[in-house]
């Protein structure tokens, strides 16, 4: 049997739930934020061959993926906690249907419902 979202699915304490949920995941980005410049000094600084060279080089690379990717999620969650406060949190941003209370656990910051976003992805 397919679970169904409900019309009551998302209450409004549920607001504060995924307030507090996205307040936290913020902090938890924030706080291992380590600047570039550490890991290019870190690179730079090391002695070897070519390969350790290399290795480095895809060190420093890895990190600027991560904190573009971190960056992203940034400003998905400062989005999504607008919404919290206009009150249009949870509902979908391209059918305006309720995100379903299991995808809000997942991703928090979603701005679409599941069926949404398998369409996107078509």
């Amino acid at each position: 049997m397919e679970d169904v979202t409900s019309a009551t699915e998302n209450a409004p304490g549920d607001q504060a739930h995924f307030r507090e949920i996205l307040m936290k995941r913020r902090q938890e980005i924030l706080d291992n934020q380590k600047p570039l410049a550490d890991s290019m000094i870190d690179t730079n600084t090391r002695q070897g061959d070519l390969a350790d060279q290399a290795n480095g080089n895809n060190e420093v690379h890895i990190h600027l993926k991560l904190k573009q990717t971190d960056a992203k999620i940034l400003i998905a969650i400062e989005e999504a906690l607008q919404r919290v406060e206009s009150g249009s949190y949870g509902v979908c941003r391209d059918c305006g249907d309720e995100i379903s209370r299991a995808r809000l656990e997942a991703i928090p910051w979603t701005r679409v419902c599941i069926s949404c976003k398998e369409k996107q992805k078509a």
